[in-house]
């Protein structure tokens, strides 16, 4: 194989469509235990069965990202490959890619192996798998890709509107006391990434009306113009989502908007209601 593109599994995509001549795509999973039951991010995984247990179970359920093993596995497939990882401060992915990568290279010097930490997740790895598989059908090089991958990260922004926090609060990604302020006091919140790809909730309000208003409000402050692919995933939560696709599109007509339901690592964080919107 010329190309792999190779993601974990917070990637929401499953496949890739039109992949570009000599192209592979490949999902790298993460697992998610609830008691004695292990869950792998895979196509096929009942995410609806996943979100069951972890109601029934009242101990601490906890993911865990690939390992480096995981990844050599995909990067000895192909002689250039692009790596897409979920951010380096909400998980090791990243640093097991990078350790993969320094394996592979060792054995075999002449690959190009490219690991792009996102500092984000669901659709803003989407977006760039997608973007990558472009470039590499318009016969761009190894090293233009991987430069024009870092500029579209660079620019691109995430939102995540939930309800729940009771795994973000359990696995230590957000603070006990947003994880009141959401289960107890029965607020949706609305967080968005930092520079450095951690979480900051920064909104909050009653009702899930003006949660997707204030959406609307972000994305134009934070100079959308509707020329970025939009990905919206949701948990549990169509009716929302496309609510949200239907403003996006009434106020940027030619924005390209794509609504994915969340797969298993997004679900087992952003849990029942949840939505995440990358652009």
């Amino acid at each position: 194989m010329d190309w792999l593109i190779v993601s974990d599994s917070s990637c929401e995509i499953r496949t890739l469509e039109g992949l570009a001549p000599g192209v592979g795509f490949a999902l790298v999973p993460f697992k998610i235990t609830i008691g004695d039951r292990e869950f792998v991010d895979l196509p096929g995984m009942d995410v609806g069965e996943m979100l069951r247990a972890m109601t029934a179970y009242s101990g601490v359920s906890t993911s865990a990202c690939p390992s480096p093993g995981e990844w050599a596995a995909h990067f000895e497939q192909a002689d250039n490959v692009i790596a897409l990882t979920i951010s380096s401060n909400l998980s090791g992915s990243y640093a097991a890619a990078m350790a993969a990568r320094q394996i592979v290279l060792e054995a075999c010097p002449g690959k190009n192996i490219f690991v792009l930490d996102t500092l984000s997740d669901a659709g803003a790895l989407a977006s760039a798998a997608v973007l990558a598989n472009r470039l590499i059908g318009e016969g761009r090089s190894f090293g233009e890709v991987c430069q024009a991958l870092r500029a579209f990260n660079d620019a691109g922004h995430i939102l995540f509107a939930l309800s729940s926090f009771e795994n973000l609060v359990k696995n230590g990604r957000v603070s006990r006391v947003v994880g009141f302020i959401a289960g107890h006091l029965h607020m949706r919140v609305l967080g968005r990434r930092t520079a450095d790809g951690r979480i900051d909730f920064f909104y909050k309000t009653r009702g899930e009306r003006r949660v997707l208003e204030r959406i609307l409000s972000e994305m134009a402050d934070t100079g959308f113009d509707g020329t970025r692919p939009v990905v919206i995933s949701h948990c549990l939560n169509p009716e929302a989502a496309e609510k949200l696709r239907q403003d996006i599109a009434s106020r940027w007509p030619s924005a390209a908007i794509q609504v994915v339901p969340c797969a298993g690592l997004c679900s087992f964080y952003a849990q029942h209601h949840g939505i995440i919107i990358t652009y």
